[in-house]
């Protein structure tokens, strides 16, 4: 009951904060411009004008699967950033401006505050991503050619893995430090590092989380599933949860100090 009760409150919060209103606009905005832009070039750039005459616009279009990656990369980036922006300070804030010590001493346990405010963003994340890439899946379907909705479905799962990483690692950094900025800054500079040193050491770290986004890519292409996007996503799910038990740890012992 107590978790259910401060999950209810945070998510009272983000719908007062419109975030379940702009949220999945926005992914949804994101998700669909590269493809419809795309398909939409050649007009836009005729319609422009100012080139020579006789001029032939050609203009290769992607299948419905490159269609698909260029949301997934939109997503990577401004998605990343969005999520990052609004939890960098759902337990900082409440640290600083004293709410968190009213919050406690009720008392609540830190298992309970902790996961719940993680749930709340991983809800509006959930809801965001996968209307973000329906909206896709529909133009695309529309603009480029079929693709399986089941593709979708299991492309979304996937790469939810890589996002709930992101929360995790947000939630964990509001534990340990005070500033919003420092948490958003620490946080991409995070994910940053890992992708590049994935990057550079993809033969050895074959199932990194960071890998995730290009398994899907071999998924949509192929439509079969290699191993290492399981071992990746659940490696993902297992350094999510390390994240939080940190975390938990290290509210408590700021309590004890």
């Amino acid at each position: 009951m107590q978790w259910t009760v401060i999950l209810k409150k945070e998510l009272t919060e983000n719908w007062r904060n419109f975030k379940w209103i702009w949220v999945p606009i926005v992914f949804i905005l994101i998700s669909i411009m590269d493809p419809i832009s795309t398909y939409y070039m050649p007009i836009i750039i005729e319609s422009a004008g100012g080139l020579p005459e006789g001029t032939i616009i050609d203009i290769p279009m992607p299948n419905p699967s490159e269609a698909m990656m260029m949301s997934f990369s939109q997503l990577n980036i401004i998605g990343v950033l969005i999520l990052t922006v609004i939890s960098m300070g759902t337990i900082s804030g409440e640290i600083k401006s004293g709410v968190y010590e009213l919050v406690l001493a009720k008392p609540v346990k830190y298992t309970n505050y902790v996961t719940a405010k993680f749930f709340s963003y991983w809800l509006l994340m959930i809801v965001s991503l996968f209307l973000g890439l329906l909206a896709s899946w529909y133009y695309i379907n529309l603009l480029f050619g079929d693709l399986a909705f089941s593709q979708l479905i299991v492309a979304a799962l996937f790469y939810a893995c890589w996002l709930t990483l992101l929360i995790a690692i947000v939630i964990l950094y509001n534990t340990w430090f005070k500033s919003p900025g420092l948490i958003a800054f620490l946080s991409i500079i995070t994910v940053i590092i890992l992708s590049v040193m994935t990057n550079i050491f993809s033969h050895v770290l074959g199932w990194s989380p960071a890998k995730i986004t290009e398994y899907i890519a071999i998924y949509l292409h192929t439509g079969d599933l290699d191993t290492e996007i399981w071992f990746s996503s659940l490696i993902a799910l297992l350094v999510s949860l390390s994240c939080l038990l940190f975390a938990i740890v290290s509210l408590r012992n700021k309590a004890i100090d």
